[in-house]
């Protein structure tokens, strides 16, 4: 049975660069791919775009609402058509964008129709909350692997700070992409709480309420 990976980091650990070089591995020796990302996702327009400076199409974009497992199988179909043989696995870069329904696909993905997934994405936003798409995955993947960076102290970044400007900010919607107005820097948890005078999730995520029974004397065991 094919699994479904999760490779996850902060902001330039090097995600799709990783990405491109399995793309690679798999068709040095043979295989066929598919390479998607959320539509959401602008910056390089249909390509995933490695800091290295590799530049590489998509051959599918996911759009918020989409059936993900209904679409993986038309592209595998039109690939099996056009290429000759059916594709042994499915990479997706900036997966953190996908709905927590579209994480579920990869699984049946991975699982009912035996292909490799492998998702690479940040698994939290600049208030250091999670992703819903990087949070399901963290639930259901089959594997987890940290890709690591530096932040500029010389630490183990982990989280994203975002800039406008030279300005860091902390608040504001949880998807903006990087471009020439926004910018992001990976922090270790240090930088970013000087940064951020100390303050985490600025609050505004729900908290959770637990009930445990409406009678006084409900039973635990």
């Amino acid at each position: 049975m094919a699994k479904l990976y999760f490779r996850y980091g902060a902001m330039n650990s090097g995600k799709s660069t990783a990405l491109l070089q399995a793309a690679y591995n798999y068709e040095e020796r043979g295989h066929e791919v598919l390479l998607a990302k959320p539509a959401i996702d602008s910056k390089g327009d249909n390509a995933i775009v490695s800091r290295l400076g590799v530049v590489r199409q998509v051959d599918f974009t996911i759009a918020p609402a989409e059936d993900l497992l209904d679409r993986f199988l038309a592209e595998r179909a039109r690939a099996v058509q056009e290429r000759g043989r059916d594709i042994s696995c499915l990479l997706l870069d900036e997966a953190q964008f996908l709905s927590e329904q579209q994480v579920d696909d990869l699984l049946r993905i991975a699982i009912q129709q035996d292909i490799p997934v492998l998702a690479y994405g940040i698994r939290t936003d600049f208030q250091t909350v999670a992703f819903p798409g990087s949070r399901r995955l963290l639930e259901i993947a089959h594997s987890l692997e940290e890709l690591k960076t530096i932040c500029r102290c010389g630490r183990k970044a982990v989280f994203n700070g975002r800039r406008i400007g030279d300005r860091f900010v902390f608040d504001g919607d949880q998807v903006a992409i990087d471009g020439t107005e926004v910018t992001y820097e990976s922090l270790c948890g240090a930088c970013y709480l000087e940064e951020s005078g100390g303050v985490l999730n600025r609050g505004w995520r729900p908290k959770l309420e637990f009930s445990y029974g409406d009678e006084p004397d409900a039973d635990f065991t």
